[in-house]
């Protein structure tokens, strides 16, 4: 798990401000840098931007094949190798690579949303056992085995299908698999590129959420948040007092174990394809050399995997839901709003200098955003508005529901996936007691069940930026516009 380092806040002397929102290093920042770093920040973040973001981001910029820009999102802060929040796009036919520090090791990990037609009155008397038995039924910590039971090769249909896998099984409706980015797969999928360890520490994962970050939140819609009531209603969104859902977590150790796999093997075949870079978390090979497509393939299954994890969790919250509320989950129209990546890299095209390419665009701790433009390769019902973006808050502030726009071409039609933290763990555990934070957030009405409280602790509410001025920045940027922001009564923590 990647966390942030402290060091000290503010831009170098060197950064030009381009416009409100968008700022830039030029390529004479350092030496080796093919094209400019673009940072996505208000003033008053860039002023608290730690110094790994600028550091790390102009080290993205040396990489071979990089296109326009190397960018990062208001959420930045520092990460492996790639700041969180940093956006990279490689043309293969140019000699462009693929770098697991650029993907993450939580492969996909991803954010869905769910709907349900409950209102606050229903739920909050039973919050208690509602978050109680969510508990139970979604394990989470480390090392945290799921209740799906596979053989390691039925894992591999899991690694190929991804969160079809689970329509066949029963755990998903035929609407999960529409309101998934790629359908919940991805075809390049090969489980031979997958070492026996990594599918020894997955195989048993299934529906898990795993530490750090990832959580489970029963949230509600207050009609001061619903800024757009058009579009809120066309993603299920109809009424103030709402309860929605929201998960975060992505591949657990499998996909982790993907990554320390080819970062060992990319640093060993760099020299032959003739690659320096400036710092070893940038490990990188050709995309269309062997090295490249077997890890490309090795992460597709990683992602797939994460698909299926959320997707078995959503079957065992509409499980959980139908038991304490005694309707079914159809009954309570608990349906998927959209699920989105924010650890991967995908192939996809993009208008660069006028011309069409097709690109490996890599988003670490940053979201796809589609806009109306590309209404083909989004599900019909959203194809006028754009493309659901789940952006994650912390468990104190909430988070936010927000659409793309066509504006979202300027960053290879990337945003934020977070707030982004202004603290590390340690600093957090050092600062913050789990136990007092919890009894702090019930009296403001949101109960916590966490595995441990240094690891609530860790995510508090102090330790992340202000997620209104990211969202706002965003809105400012033309990247994405907010429609619903979230405010959590129940949580479910790693």
């Amino acid at each position: 798990m990647e966390d942030f380092q402290e060091q000290p806040a503010g831009p170098p002397k060197e950064i030009k401000r381009i416009n409100d929102t968008t700022w830039e290093l030029p390529v004479s920042y350092r030496k080796g840098m093919l094209v400019p770093a673009r940072i996505i920040a208000s003033k008053e973040l860039m002023d608290n931007m730690d110094a790994g973001v600028f550091n790390q981001i102009a080290n993205v910029a040396t990489l071979p094949g990089l296109q326009r820009y190397a960018y990062c999102m208001p959420d930045g802060h520092w990460g492996y190798g790639f700041p969180i929040g940093g956006v990279a796009a490689f043309d293969p036919k140019e000699g462009g690579v693929i770098s697991p520090g650029g993907i993450g090791f939580d492969i996909n990990c991803g954010m869905r949303l769910m709907t349900t037609n409950l209102t606050i009155d229903e739920v909050k008397p039973k919050i208690h056992q509602l978050v109680d038995e969510l508990y139970k039924a979604v394990p989470a910590g480390v090392g945290c085995k799921g209740f799906v039971k596979v053989s390691k090769e039925e894992f591999k249909e899991v690694m190929r299908d991804g969160a079809q896998w689970c329509l066949k099984k029963g755990y998903a409706w035929p609407s999960d698999i529409e309101n998934i980015e790629s359908h919940g797969k991805i075809p390049q999928a090969d489980s031979s590129k997958v070492s026996d360890k990594a599918t020894k520490r997955g195989f048993d994962q299934l529906g898990t959420l795993g530490s750090g970050n990832h959580y489970l939140e029963i949230q509600e819609v207050k009609a001061e948040n619903i800024f757009d009531k058009d579009a809120a209603k066309i993603m299920g969104i109809t009424k103030p007092g709402q309860i929605v859902i929201m998960v975060h977590c992505g591949s657990r150790g499998f996909g982790h174990q993907i990554g320390t796999d080819y970062l060992k093997l990319f640093l060993e075949v760099m020299p032959k394809y003739g690659i320096e870079i400036l710092d070893k978390e940038l490990a990188c090979a050709p995309f269309n050399s062997p090295e490249g497509q077997d890890y490309y393939k090795a992460m597709a299954c990683a992602a797939n995997m994460a698909f299926a994890n959320r997707q078995v969790i959503t079957h065992q919250i509409r499980k959980v839901f139908s038991q304490v509320f005694g309707k079914s989950a159809e009954e309570m129209e608990m349906n998927l709003v959209y699920d989105v990546a924010h650890n991967i890299a995908k192939l996809e095209k993009h208008l660069v200098d006028g011309k069409m390419k097709e690109l490996l665009v890599h988003r670490k701790g940053a979201t796809r955003a589609f806009g109306p433009s590309r209404a083909s390769e989004l599900p019909k019902k959203y194809a006028k508005i754009g493309q659901p973006i789940i952006l994650g808050g912390s468990m104190e502030t909430g988070s936010y529901l927000l659409l793309a726009t066509d504006g979202a071409d300027e960053t290879f039609a990337s945003t934020a996936h977070g707030a982004g933290r202004t603290m590390s763990r340690a600093k957090a555990k050092r600062e913050i007691r789990g136990d007092k934070l919890q009894q702090d957030m019930e009296k403001k009405g949101i109960y916590v069940h966490a595995v441990t409280m240094a690891g609530l602790a860790e995510e508090a509410g102090a330790a992340y930026k202000d997620i209104d001025v990211v969202v706002d920045t965003l809105d400012k940027a033309g990247i994405t516009r907010p429609v619903v922001a979230l405010k959590p009564i129940g949580n479910v923590k790693g």
